[in-house]
């Protein structure tokens, strides 16, 4: 005689079984996409270091809440990663932008150059950032304070989400720009910049 689990159980087991393979299958198509932008690993792993500061803020949210990690919160982080690596595009874009000015300027041959860019690249893009939060964040309100059929599920889907979104959009703001400066001074004292 055997026993055999089935129900909810099965079904979290088997879907565990393929988020296992769905969220690093994710992971490396929004890398690929992204060394297809930039052309170069490093600045495509610095965006890719948006995902683990998004997911701080997501963990906690889950936590504060109470939700267990299930398939609908895996989902919300998926959707959390691709948003997190739009931010982190978008911020090193307008920073490049900047940067590119300086050269063109002939303002780029010092350390002090490089922060300058990156100050203005960051300020270009402090208005836009807190838009698209607030607009997500607006969104997905309806869904966390919901009620009714299938709230359950969506709020597990939206609340990873809301606790990213808040935290990638100060992270974003404050350590990708910080770790992208370094970067650029490097290069410049190297010469390749």
């Amino acid at each position: 005689a055997t026993i055999s689990w089935s129900g909810q159980f099965e079904y979290m087991e088997r879907a565990k079984e393929r988020l296992k393979l769905v969220v690093p299958l994710t992971l490396g198509i929004i890398f690929m996409l992204l060394y297809f932008n930039f052309g170069n690993v490093t600045e495509s792993l610095l965006v890719m270091l948006t995902a683990p500061l998004s997911a701080v803020g997501g963990l906690y949210f889950i936590y504060y809440l109470g939700y267990n990690l299930s398939v609908a919160v895996g989902v919300g982080f998926i959707a959390l990663m691709g948003v997190a690596a739009e931010i982190g595009v978008l911020m090193l874009i307008f920073i490049d932008h900047a940067m590119e000015r300086r050269k063109k300027d002939g303002a780029w041959n010092t350390v002090d150059d490089v922060r300058a860019a990156v100050l203005e690249g960051v300020s270009e893009r402090i208005r836009p950032k807190m838009m698209t939060s607030a607009a997500i964040l607006g969104g997905l309100a309806p869904i966390m304070f919901g009620e009714g059929t299938g709230s359950e599920i969506m709020t597990r889907i939206a609340a990873p989400m809301v606790g990213g979104i808040i935290s990638v959009s100060f992270l974003a703001l404050i350590a990708l720009p910080a770790l992208y400066c370094l970067i650029l001074e490097f290069r410049l004292k190297r010469g390749e910049g």
